[in-house]
């Protein structure tokens, strides 16, 4: 019998929140590169050219480990999973600070990659487990999308404040310390909402109110999850869902990568900004990422409650944020850098919808022991995606600038919304059954 005083009331919130410190440190390791790119690049050598190398580094094994670490923590369990994964990066970020080459750092780059590579299939499928389809997109936001962008904004003014004090080898350590102090706070708290004896029976059966799936329910004090079953990649394959899901992916977030990891670097090479400069600003954009992140989730699961049909609701919000982001190719013709600033925050704001909506329609169409690998999939895609077109990057930035770039980043969502339309005619829980296949 668990005791009334060992619950913590609405300790879902309280997981939401653990979840968005993990999306939150993931990007907050992985912008410390980006906006210590100019003393890193004069300290060991690099130029336009190698810096898409050590990028590439990243979103290969990142885009990888998005499928193989999303199939591990369906397979693992989201406890033990995203502690693997956090655990890994956090190592990868400490020898960061040791890098005295270009391949050095390339190669740590790549072992980050390999752990940030489970977070967000991690962050998915917690959020799936621990909240009922009627807060599940508010949920979404708060910890994918918002905690990714909060970690973005607190990077550029943090980074830079660490380094003039400890150098920009302390700032790769002090991140990989956090990492280890947000792993003790996980393994204390994570478990799935049967085990957990945080949880009251209350919350329990409202968290678990519209989950057809069976729970977890026999063994409520342990920590220990359940292997889940093996996911059947074959029937996944044959849905023209995971296609569209997949391809979209593939095109949007390169844009997404673009922002995060060469915009400190066109800030420095054609607006002529030093790096307090680049602190000062670069978080901006990130902001109204977080903020429309979470006005993402808590407007699409408002007009859902208003009546209006979860594939409505979810396309409605996709199709609007897709057709703002062509405003951001102006970025390139205004003359103040503030102007240029705000520009991209359009992109930014659009996309805080866009990728909160995205990441929920995933959890609607696919059961919780899911939802990670198809996630990972999608991901992996986007990474592709990401490591072709930063090579592409360095080289048109060198020979030409970054106006091809910022003209091409205009049109890549609206593409992306027609895709997803064309691919999933109706938001709801598919049926592999029907197809002769089975979840089981």
């Amino acid at each position: 019998m668990i005791s009334r005083m060992s619950t913590i009331p609405h300790f879902r919130w309280l997981i939401a929140m653990v979840l968005f410190g993990a999306t939150a440190l993931s990007f907050f390791d992985r912008q410390v590169l980006s906006v210590l790119a100019p003393p890193i690049s004069e300290e060991l050598g690099m130029d336009n050219v190698d810096y898409s190398w050590v990028v590439f580094a990243f979103i290969v094994s990142y885009s990888v480990m998005f499928t193989v670490g999303g199939w591990l923590i369906d397979r693992l369990g989201t406890r033990n999973g995203l502690a693997l994964s956090v655990g890994v990066w956090s190592v990868a970020s400490l020898l960061h600070g040791t890098a005295n080459s270009v391949a050095q750092l390339a190669g740590f780059r790549f072992l980050l990659g390999v752990g940030e590579g489970g977070c967000f299939p991690g962050a998915a499928k917690g959020v799936v487990e621990w909240f009922p389809k009627r807060e599940r997109a508010i949920a979404m936001g708060f910890v994918a999308a918002g905690g990714s962008a909060i970690g973005a904004v607190v990077a550029p003014p943090v980074i830079v404040w660490t380094s003039f004090r400890i150098g920009w080898r302390g700032a790769f350590l002090a991140t990989g310390l956090i990492g280890g102090l947000w792993l003790l706070a996980w393994l204390v708290f994570y478990s799935r909402p049967g085990q957990s004896h945080f949880l009251s029976e209350g919350e329990r059966q409202y968290i678990e109110q519209d989950n057809k799936e069976p729970p977890v329910r026999e063994a409520r004090i342990t920590r220990v999850e359940r292997l889940e079953p093996p996911v059947p990649w074959k029937a996944l394959l044959q849905r023209s869902e995971v296609w569209g899901l997949v391809s979209s992916r593939f095109l949007f977030d390169p844009v997404f990568y673009f922002y995060m990891f060469w915009i400190p670097q066109y800030l420095s090479q054609e607006r002529g900004a030093s790096l307090e400069r680049i602190g000062q600003l670069t978080w901006v954009p990130f902001l109204t990422l977080g903020i429309s992140s979470v006005i993402g989730g808590w407007l699409s699961d408002k007009l859902v409650a208003s009546g209006l049909s979860v594939n409505s609701a979810r396309k409605t919000i996709l199709l609007a944020s897709a057709l703002l982001t062509p405003i951001s190719v102006l970025t390139v013709y205004v003359a103040d850098v503030e102007t240029a600033i705000a520009l991209m925050s359009v992109l930014m704001f659009a996309h805080g919808f866009w990728i909160t909506n995205f990441m929920t329609v995933i959890g609607d169409l696919f059961p919780s022991r899911m939802v990670a690998t198809v996630v990972g999939m999608t991901g992996t895609a986007g990474g592709i995606g990401g490591f072709l077109a930063s090579l592409l990057i360095g080289r048109v930035v060198e020979r030409v600038s970054f106006t091809p770039v910022f003209l091409a980043t205009g049109v890549i969502y609206p593409i992306c919304a027609l895709l997803l339309l064309l691919a999933i005619r109706d938001i709801k829980p598919v049926d592999l059954d029907r197809a002769g296949e089975s979840y089981a």
